[in-house]
């Protein structure tokens, strides 16, 4: 089994900045590739980022593409969501999810593990 548990959500204005962290036991962190997804009420659950094994490589969805970074620290089994520029649009519930494979990988399928979420409001 693996635990996962998000934190860093919170209220901030439009531009501005936040830092999610999830906390990952369980398994052994370094040898599987990790994302972030959101969910907004009403919406389907959408993928935001994900990061190797490795950390060497990420991939980003469009939307949040140049605004957000995905990072990872192995040593201490985390895995980060660096938010700038925060847009109303970006208010949804943030989850955090291990993947089954070593590899960078969008599809929800590919992940077998997910954390409670956090919430993320941006006010205008």
């Amino acid at each position: 089994q693996v635990q996962l548990v998000e934190s860093g959500g919170g209220l901030v204005q439009a531009g501005g900045s936040l830092r999610l962290s999830c906390a990952a036991s369980g398994r052994t962190f370094s040898g599987y590739a990790m994302g972030w997804f959101r969910q907004a009420p009403g919406k389907e659950r959408e993928f935001v980022a994900t990061i190797s094994a490795s950390g060497g490589t990420t991939y980003y969805a469009d939307s949040v593409k140049g605004r957000f970074t995905i990072s990872r620290d192995n040593a201490k089994n985390t895995v980060y969501l660096q938010m700038n520029s925060l847009k109303p649009a970006d208010m949804a519930s943030y989850y955090c999810a291990a993947s089954k494979f070593a590899s960078t990988t969008m599809a929800v399928s590919h992940y077998g593990y997910w954390g409670q979420g956090t919430q993320v409001t941006v006010s205008s």
